[in-house]
Formats: C-alpha cells, structure tokens, sequence
C-alpha cells in the first residue's frame, strides 16, 4: 500500500506568529510530500529488485525518505496552535507525570528547555532534536538524530525538526531564535500521551 501524505491537524496559519503560515505549507505540502514521493518510489523498485545488490543500492534512499516520512508525520501531532493565546494546546505542560519527570531530571521545565535547545542548535548540518524515553532505564533523554534517521534508541516524546526548511524563511539563519519559538506550540498534551503509553509499554 503505498504511503500518503497525513492531513495537518489544523490549518496552516494556526502556529502563527511562531511559526508562519508560508512555511507550515511549504514545508507540509512540499517537503514532506517529497518524502513520501520518493519512498514510494525506492520501495516500488525494491519489489522490482531481483539481486541483493539492487536491493542493497536502494537501502539509502528507503532509509532517509522513509525517516522524512516518519519524522514528519509525528511533527505535526507534535505541534498545536498557542494555548497561551486560547487557540489550543500548545506550549501548556500542566501538571501530570511528564512534568514530575522533566522536573526530576532537569530541575525544572525551563532548564530542560535550555538543555534542549543547546543540545539541538549545536547540530552540525540537518538533523533533528528529541526528548525521547529510554525504556532501558526507565528515563527522559535528550538526544540528536542526523539527517532524516528515525529515533531507534528511544520512544520518540517531542521531536524537533532543525532542518533550515523549517525556519529560514522566517528565522533566517538564526536557529536559536526558532528553537526559543516553537515551545510555544509544542503541543504537550500529545507528548504527555506519548510519554504515559511509553511508560506502559515499559512495564509489559
């Protein structure tokens, strides 16, 4: 089944004024798109494929738009529109287990914030930042992926795209500046979601 473009959860000038409604639908509509594209291209030729080193030559290709395709999918869930301005539920952590683990890990909210966007502004080239759950351990970890790589390590909670595609139109080649922005409409109603069936999962 080939795979398709997600629907945004809301419109494209919802993040406004964190992020603008030109590249919310650049990126979406055209980024994102291209991933998809391109992975069901490499897959549709991997199923054409008879030798191994067919196969093995579209390895790269399945790998970087297929993480485009699954990085992005969760970055839009991972955003919402302001709460602080009354227009959703972004950028609000109440009260629950995945502010008592921030705060056990970090101090406090703010200092993780800090943590997170030191960790992810000091990525050399494209990547993305993470706050993942280490199901080893049981804990909360920032961690960097490079390019479009997926998130093995940890169960993905918040995902950070730095690609300059998500910011330089309006942030230009400040990258601190859109790192600071976005906690605004991270939506962490969803990453409290994600944290708790971590959690669980863990458990089994």
């Amino acid at each position: 089944m080939a795979h398709v473009l997600p629907d945004l959860p809301y419109p494209y000038d919802a993040l406004q004024p964190y992020i603008s409604e030109q590249i919310m639908r650049l990126h979406h509509t055209k980024h994102h798109q291209g991933y998809v594209n391109a992975l069901n291209a490499a897959e549709a030729s991997y199923v054409k494929a008879v030798t191994p080193k067919e196969r093995i030559a579209l390895q790269a290709a399945l790998k970087f738009n297929g993480g485009g395709h699954i990085n992005h999918s969760l970055f839009w869930t991972n955003l919402a529109p302001c709460g602080n301005e009354g227009k959703g539920a972004g950028g609000v952590l109440k009260g629950g287990p995945l502010k008592t683990a921030i705060e056990a890990n970090w101090g406090s909210v703010d200092a993780f914030k800090k943590e997170f966007n030191t960790t992810t502004a000091a990525i050399q080239g494209s990547g993305w930042g993470w706050l993942g759950y280490n199901s080893k351990n049981k804990v909360l970890e920032i961690v960097t992926t490079a390019n479009q790589d997926p998130l093995l390590t940890h169960v993905p909670i918040i995902g950070v795209d730095v690609w300059e595609h998500a910011f330089y139109l309006q942030y230009l080649n400040v990258k601190v500046d859109y790192l600071n922005a976005i906690w605004n409409v991270i939506n962490f109603e969803e990453a409290e979601k994600r944290y708790k069936d971590a959690v669980a999962g863990s458990k089994l």
